[in-house]
């Protein structure tokens, strides 16, 4: 099937067609994907024994590039398969490769294939000779796309052949949080190395490209901070109390309460508290974020969601006293439960920004044919935005019917891969015509254009303000800015604003610089990369013989009781560490049933597991072949004790000592001598 391109297309396309490596700079609904077909059909083309890999970052992207883009334009002459965490596919990667003409799937999976050393799962990148690296801009720093363009940069810098073809897609490179145009340059300089590729936009088509992606009317709905404030106030004074209720000295620097800073300095007192098993600092700075975040929440939307917010975590550790502390922390909320209930339900004192958001909303919503997106911050935020627009008249007048939209995982609220795809897909038909969403349908989701998007208590970057925008195309949209008068959200709004235009700047630099020049960078920053890459896996490994595993203790964060040593744990699949020791099960009791909506080849989840003594969440089973139940440990929820003293790691891999493969046959063998020896 023959594609046609939009000249700017065409303009963009030409590097790569010439078989360079390039990196397409287009803004949201540029039609970026579109190019990477035709250049992927072309490769397929010209390039003998062609075989291409289509990157993504999100799950769901892997169905939509198949289904909306790859399949209709390429299926009836190549074999194109779509792969992701809940397909079986995953499980035999290295066959469907070998088998197919493309393969779209998450990065992940590529990354797991190229280390898994299984014949039927693994790959390699010179299996290749075109990689597609979608939303590319995340390839930075420990992001899985990195992971995988390291292992490239440093088969070239070794001067390996065969390398793929690299083509990335980005509507931003953003300038990596820098705010000089020459720190820009470097981000920009970066972002190239690590993709080996230059960067093109079009120069001569730029009125085509503005005709086709019209920018939205910006505006910003500003509101006046509130003038009362008592329910926050109220929570202010039980916090003061706590405070006192430390030693003199704690609370000293912390800064101001309701603020994300303030999050931060608990965070830290917290982690204070358990290295030094002092469970009254540790407890009260637990609590302390609570209230914190109960804070945060009323100044984005209901004081009802915030005074839930603190219910419900007090309901959920009321059975699971154990001194005075707790007692202590219980007893102050209890006491002060009736006063914030009393004043979370006085509409006097509501939040001013949600009269502004219903505002804009019945507005744009009177036109029956409009279609919006809410970008809010947290998911809690999303499900308490959705229980306003339900519960509001005036947005049920309009015919308001909305949905949310979060990102994929197993948490409480979190949404399942099936759920995010029939929310986009009730959306795309017209059965939601407003989205309420985190960053997730930022980047990459193809939907129906809409006529109002609104940014609502946000803080991002100039990258996720850009895609965020970018989802408002129908002509004459509307991009609201909801935001008080003078607040962080307005500040950050207008800085990326600067950094939106820095970023413009940057790559044009870049872009013209002597391609000599260019190449010398490029390679001086690969090399610089792959030393460090070096050092740092250098430095792990020394990390990881540091102490014998014996030697390591581990102590619940919740009550500091010893419950297991590092020699009790095995790794499985190099991601879940479980633990084998059969008398750990005496530490911990068992909850409800996890359920995951993806299946696995060896494992399935078993039940969530807490400390018997405080009530703690440690993780949950694992049932590995259907018979051995194996408890697996979110390392978060430990300190642990060292011969040179305390840490808490949050990531396995930067634990102190080595922790081996797990072996099934072995487990087995000494299950079996247990029973003996109980004969």
């Amino acid at each position: 099937m023959a594609i046609d391109l939009r000249p700017y297309q065409e303009e963009v396309v030409q590097t790569a067609l010439r078989g360079e490596n390039s990196i397409i700079w287009l803004p949201t609904g540029g039609g970026k994907t579109r190019a990477a077909v035709y250049v992927t059909k072309r490769h397929l083309e010209t390039k003998a024994n062609a075989k291409v890999a289509v990157l993504v970052n999100k799950v769901h992207l892997v169905d939509q590039h198949y289904e909306k883009e790859f399949k209709p334009l390429l299926g009836k002459d190549y074999k194109i398969m779509p792969v992701s965490g809940d397909s079986d596919e995953k499980d035999f990667f290295g066959r469907v490769v070998k088998k197919s003409d493309v393969v779209i799937c998450t990065a992940q999976i590529l990354e797991n294939a190229l280390t898994n050393m299984d014949e039927e799962k693994h790959v390699e990148l010179t299996d290749f000779t075109l990689l597609v690296i979608d939303e590319c801009h995340h390839t930075n720093k420990d992001a899985v796309y990195n992971k995988i363009m390291s292992r490239y940069v440093e088969k070239k810098v070794d001067k390996e052949g065969n390398l793929p073809q690299v083509l990335g897609l980005t509507a931003s490179p953003g300038t990596g949080g820098n705010r000089s145009l020459d720190k820009a340059v470097e981000h920009v300089l970066q972002i190239c190395a690590n993709l080996d590729s230059v960067i093109v936009s079009t120069k001569n088509n730029k009125p085509v490209l503005k005709k086709v992606v019209p920018r939205p009317i910006k505006r910003y709905d500003i509101v006046e901070k509130r003038h009362l404030d008592p329910f926050a106030d109220h929570l202010k004074l039980m916090m003061s109390m706590i405070h006192e209720f430390m030693p003199p000295t704690v609370s000293v620097g912390l800064r101001e309460k309701g603020t994300q800073e303030y999050e931060a300095d608990v965070v830290e007192l917290r982690k204070t508290g358990v290295l030094q098993e002092n469970r009254l600092i540790a407890q009260c700075a637990l609590h302390l974020r609570q209230y914190n975040d109960a804070l945060l929440i009323n100044s984005t939307v209901r004081m009802v969601d915030a005074f839930r917010l603190l219910d419900d975590f007090y309901k959920s550790v009321e059975n699971n006293l154990l001194d005075g502390t707790d007692f202590f922390l219980q007893g102050l909320f209890e006491e002060n439960r009736v006063e914030l209930k009393l004043l979370a339900s006085n509409p006097c004192f509501e939040n001013p920004k949600l009269a502004e958001l219903e505002h804009v909303l019945v507005e744009q919503f009177k036109d029956k044919s409009s279609r919006g997106i809410i970008f809010s911050k947290t998911r809690r935020g999303t499900h308490n935005l959705l229980e306003w627009v339900i519960s509001n008249p005036e947005l049920q007048r309009v015919n308001i019917q909305a949905g949310i939209l979060t990102g994929a995982g197993t948490g409480a609220q979190h949404m399942t891969q099936s759920e995010q795809k029939e929310t986009i897909k009730k959306f795309r038909d017209g059965g939601l015509n407003l989205l309420i969403s985190t960053s997730v349908a930022e980047e990459g989701l193809d939907i129906k254009e809409c006529n109002v998007v609104v940014r609502y208590g946000l803080l991002t970057n100039e990258i996720a303000q850009q895609q965020a925008s970018g989802r408002a195309r129908a002509e004459n949209s509307i991009y609201s800015v909801v935001a008080e008068e003078g607040g962080r959200e307005l500040r950050r709004e207008l800085t990326n604003e600067y950094l939106e235009d820095l970023t413009a700047k940057a790559i044009e630099q870049v872009q013209s610089m002597n391609p000599r020049d260019f190449r010398l960078k490029i390679s001086e920053l690969q090399k610089t990369a792959v030393m460090i890459r070096i050092m740092a896996e250098k430095k792990m490994e020394e990390r990881s013989q540091r102490f014998i595993p014996a030697g390591v203790q581990f102590l619940c964060n919740g009550c500091f009781t010893p419950v297991c040593h590092g020699d009790d744990f095995r790794s499985i699949e190099n991601s879940h560490r479980v633990n084998i020791n059969p008398l750990f099960k005496r530490y911990y009791n068992v909850g409800g049933q996890v359920t995951l909506e993806r299946r696995f080849e060896d494992w399935e989840p078993g039940r969530v597991i807490s400390c018997s003594k405080c009530g703690k969440n440690w993780g949950w089973e694992i049932k590995y072949k259907k018979v051995a139940i194996l408890p697996c440990l979110k390392l978060e929820n430990f300190s642990l004790n060292t011969p040179e003293g305390k840490c808490s790691p949050k990531k396995w891999k930067k634990v102190p000592f080595q922790v081996q493969d797990f072996d099934f046959t072995k487990y087995m063998e000494d299950r079996l001598d247990d029973l003996d020896l109980d004969d």
